[in-house]
C-alpha cells in the first residue's frame, strides 16, 4: 500500500506560542539593513540570511549543533520546514554561514532583539541571566547568546588548563611563582601578570639572539623563544576567554 501524500500548509500546524514562532519573530524583527553585507551580486541566488539564522537558532534551542544534523532536521522537522520555507541548504552552506566574519555584527543585533522579545513575551524578567539553559549577557554594548552548560564546561577546562600552564612555567623557571599551591583559579590579573613576565622573557631572548654570533647558541635561543611565544599566545587566549566568562 502506497502512502498518500497531501500538500499541507505547515504554518497552520504550529501553535502561536510555539518556540519556533518566537524564533521567527525575533529574526524578523531585525532591520533589513543589517543584512546588506550578505547580499550577493553575482552567481546563483544565495539563501537569505534571515532564513539561515532562523534554522540555526531554532536548531540550537533543540541542542542540535552539528551542521549535518541541522541539514537532516530540514527534511524531518515540521518546524524547520516552516522556518526554512522548505528550503534545504546543505550542511556545508550552514557551516560556511556560521563562520562568516560578517555574522558577528549581525548576531549583535539579533541577540539584542532576542533579549527584547523575551522580555516582551514575559519569558524572562529584566534581571534574568538564564533561560532554560541559555545565557543572555551584555558585553561592551553587544549581546552574546551562549549555552549555560557549554559555558560551565569550557570555563572549568580553561581554568584547569591555565593553572597547568602556570605551574609548568614556574617549574621551568620561566616565570616566578605568584600564587600558593593550594590557591584558587587564576584571576584575570594573574593571567595579565604572567603575560607581562612572558613578554619580558621574550624580549630578553631576542636581545641575546641579536648579540650572539654563535650559530648553535642563536638556534637554541630561537627555539626557547618560540616555546615561550606559544605559551604567551595561550595566556592571551585564556585572558580573552576569562573576560568573556
Amino acid at each position: 500500500m502506497s502512502q498518500l501524500t497531501l500538500p499541507i500548509e505547515t504554518s497552520i500546524l504550529i501553535p502561536d506560542n510555539d518556540l519556533s514562532q518566537h524564533v521567527n519573530d525575533i529574526v524578523e524583527s531585525i532591520p533589513d539593513i543589517e543584512f546588506e553585507g550578505f547580499k550577493h551580486h553575482r552567481g546563483a541566488t544565495a539563501y537569505h540570511p534571515k532564513m539561515m539564522l532562523k534554522i540555526i537558532l531554532y536548531a540550537y534551542t533543540q541542542s542540535v549543533f552539528s551542521g549535518r544534523k541541522i541539514e537532516r532536521l530540514l527534511h524531518d522537522s515540521l518546524r524547520m520546514m516552516w522556518l526554512s520555507q522548505r528550503q534545504t541548504p546543505s550542511y556545508k552552506t550552514i557551516n560556511r554561514f556560521r563562520v562568516n566574519p560578517k555574522i558577528d555584527a549581525l548576531l549583535a543585533s539579533l541577540f539584542i532583539q532576542f533579549h527584547h522579545q523575551c522580555l516582551k513575551h514575559h519569558l524572562i524578567d529584566d534581571k534574568a541571566l538564564f533561560i532554560d539553559g541559555t545565557k543572555v549577557e551584555a558585553n561592551a554594548n553587544r549581546y552574546t547568546f551562549v549555552w549555560k552548560k557549554s559555558i560551565q564546561n569550557h570555563e572549568a577546562k580553561m581554568n584547569e588548563d591555565s593553572k597547568a600552564l602556570y605551574h609548568t612555567l614556574v617549574k621551568e623557571q620561566i616565570i616566578p611563582q605568584i600564587k600558593e599551591e593550594n590557591d584558587n583559579d587564576l584571576t584575570q590579573e594573574d593571567i595579565h601578570l604572567i603575560g607581562t613576565y612572558l613578554d619580558k622573557e621574550i624580549e630578553s631572548l631576542t636581545q641575546e639572539i641579536d648579540k650572539t654570533e654563535n650559530v648553535e647558541t642563536r638556534k637554541m635561543r630561537r627555539k626557547a623563544r618560540t616555546v615561550i611565544k606559544k605559551h604567551k599566545k595561550k595566556m592571551d587566549d585564556y585572558s580573552q576567554r576569562k573576560a568573556k566568562y
